[in-house]
């Protein structure tokens, strides 16, 4: 095979060679004394400007911390889901127990008169809150306007709706986590942008804490309908390296936030039930009103 032929260009390797090849052309000998010259690249071989590069890590890089964001948000809502619902769904349950003990030292001190048992009689009781009537136990915690009466604290001058379950429903998430993608203030490009953002995914976390579906339908909506952000024009690499820092710092501090999450007294109930943390509750429920049957035959053998 000849060089020409395998797409080499003539070299001056191949000098030594040139007697071998005919010279009865112009065309061949100036082929031969200047060799074909590459054909100038075109746009799309251009090597990427480094600034180019750099912004395309930037976006990945803020695309993977709101894929953080939400993950810790969507955990932190739970955590407090749970806690609220676990006060106030088991927290009759609890106090009954309590009365129960009292009881249950009370009758042991009458029934002995030892000093000690009077001592811890006195201990039982004081601890002990009005004890709850046994409808209170079953009775639905929300109320027939869908609020509860501890739900006193405002938002914007409004009564702030509990919870109704641990987990939102996959709806009220879906509608969530498109919201936060798509309105998220770690992707304003100016102060103004970024207070517009603030307050909207701050409205759109109060929706998905109460796993109110309608409210964030009606948010979809509403920013659908909003100013559409034009892509974000590159910036200097000087800004872009800033930019990636203050992303990473944001970053190490929802790690922060998210090992205490996880390592509190409800998220480590919370990872018990990773699937149905609503049943969780149910299952916790369950145990304690055995508890408490278990309790009321104690005190009914003592008094009898």
């Amino acid at each position: 095979m000849t060089h020409e032929a395998a797409g080499v260009p003539t070299t001056r390797n191949d000098e030594d060679r040139q007697d071998d090849v005919p010279q009865d052309s112009d065309e061949v000998q100036q082929n031969e004394a200047q060799p074909d010259a590459p054909e100038p690249a075109g746009p799309e071989d251009a090597e990427p400007r480094p600034e180019a590069r750099l912004a395309r890590a930037v976006q990945v890089a803020e695309q993977a911390l709101i894929e953080f964001e939400i993950a810790v948000e969507t955990f932190r809502v739970e955590v407090e889901n749970f806690s609220r619902l676990h006060h106030q769904k088991l927290g009759p349950m609890y106090t009954r127990l309590d009365e129960l003990d009292a009881l249950i030292a009370e009758a042991r001190a009458a029934k002995t008169g030892d000093p000690e048992d009077e001592r811890k009689a006195r201990e039982a009781r004081a601890v002990v809150m009005p004890m709850p009537g046994v409808d209170e136990l079953f009775h639905d915690w929300m109320d027939t306007d869908g609020l509860s009466p501890e739900a006193a604290a405002m938002l914007t001058e409004q009564p702030v709706r509990p919870p109704k379950r641990v987990r939102p429903s996959e709806e009220a998430r879906r509608l969530y986590r498109e919201l936060a993608r798509k309105a998220h203030p770690d992707l304003a490009q100016d102060e103004v942008e970024r207070q517009r953002r603030d307050e909207f995914i701050a409205r759109v976390n109060a929706a998905y804490g109460r796993g109110d579906v309608e409210l964030l339908k009606e948010l979809v909506a509403e920013w659908e309908a909003g100013p559409v952000q034009p892509p974000a024009p590159l910036s200097e690499s000087e800004e872009l390296y800033a930019r990636l820092e203050w992303l990473s710092r944001r970053k190490e501090l929802l790690t922060v936030l998210a090992k205490e999450l996880e390592d509190g007294a409800i998220g480590s109930m919370l990872r018990m039930a990773p699937d149905d943390p609503d049943q969780l509750l149910e299952d916790i429920a369950e145990q304690l009103l055995g508890e408490v049957s278990r309790r009321e035959a104690e005190l009914a053998e003592m008094t009898r």
